[in-house]
């Protein structure tokens, strides 16, 4: 609801561009909410993304405080929204599908719509019954966007049962890009070189990201891996024969020992016998 309050004061590629920062309010609630910690090199890759937004904000020719505080709220939420979906699409307990979450959420959400909706844009209802009665196509084209955003929630819960929250707002960063260059030819939202560096500045940190969180999951991949090959060489049992023969091996070294304990305690406790010519001379 956020994001499209802020188009009414800011224009798409703006808004796009802050929807870019998602990925770290995504990466800091996982680490509030649920202590998963990502490598220094995602933390840096971070940066740019926020520098670019800075930059792009600066020089937006049709730059609004309440289109972007409401702008940037609803990215926060957006990351908050992924990071519980994440959750309890995880959870092994809940066994929660991507269909049924749709199907607890659509309802709350309608309650939450409904009231706002009615506040904030009292005629919403009687102009669309006005637009309707016009024969434009209203109605199909109001059917094809609920269709449509059905399917983007839908795959948006796949893709974070499947991969992660931070991956599914990376992801969602492609999707801006599009949207900013729609936005120029379609509407000529205007755009200076500061906004077009900011812009790319943007793109470099989420590609940066993209980078550096593949190369994360590989070295988690291969530290799981050691960790489970040290493991099955300790549990592995061993071999009854190889057993026997270190036994037999220990009891043949044992006797060994003890014979020659015996043999040498018997050589101490006898004298040898003497000549008997020296015995003779030792009697006289």
């Amino acid at each position: 609801m956020l994001g499209n309050v802020s188009l009414k004061y800011i224009p798409v590629s703006f808004n796009q561009a802050i929807g870019a920062t998602t990925p770290a309010f995504t990466a800091l609630l996982a680490a509030i909410m649920l202590g998963h910690r990502e490598t220094q090199a995602v933390y840096l890759s971070l940066v740019p993304v926020i520098v670019g937004i800075v930059i792009a904000s600066h020089a937006e020719p049709m730059f609004n405080l309440i289109g972007f505080c409401a702008a940037l709220t609803a990215t926060a939420g957006r990351a908050l929204k992924s990071v519980l979906q994440g959750i309890m699409l995880s959870d092994s307990s809940e066994r929660m599908d991507s269909l049924s979450l749709l199907l607890y959420m659509a309802p709350v959400a309608t309650a939450a719509l409904v009231p706002v909706t009615l506040f904030f844009e009292p005629t919403a209802l009687a102009n669309a019954i006005v637009l309707g009665q016009t024969g434009t196509g209203f109605w199909p084209l109001l059917v094809f966007n609920a269709a449509m955003a059905y399917f983007v929630n839908l795959t948006n819960f796949l893709v974070t049962k499947h991969t992660s929250a931070l991956t599914l707002q990376v992801l969602g960063n492609a999707k801006g890009v599009v949207a900013v260059i729609a936005s120029v030819l379609v509407f000529r939202n205007p755009i200076n070189r500061y906004t077009v560096f900011g812009y790319l500045v943007t793109v470099g940190g989420v590609v940066a990201y993209s980078s550096a969180k593949r190369q994360s999951k590989k070295s988690e991949a291969l530290k799981k891996l050691a960790a489970k090959g040290s493991d099955v060489e300790s549990s592995q049992p061993r071999s009854p024969f190889s057993s026997l023969a270190t036994a037999e091996s220990r009891d043949t070294t044992n006797g060994q020992h003890n014979h020659t304990r015996s043999l040498s305690t018997s050589l101490s406790d006898k004298s040898l016998p003497m000549p008997r010519g020296f015995s003779s001379f030792w009697e006289a």
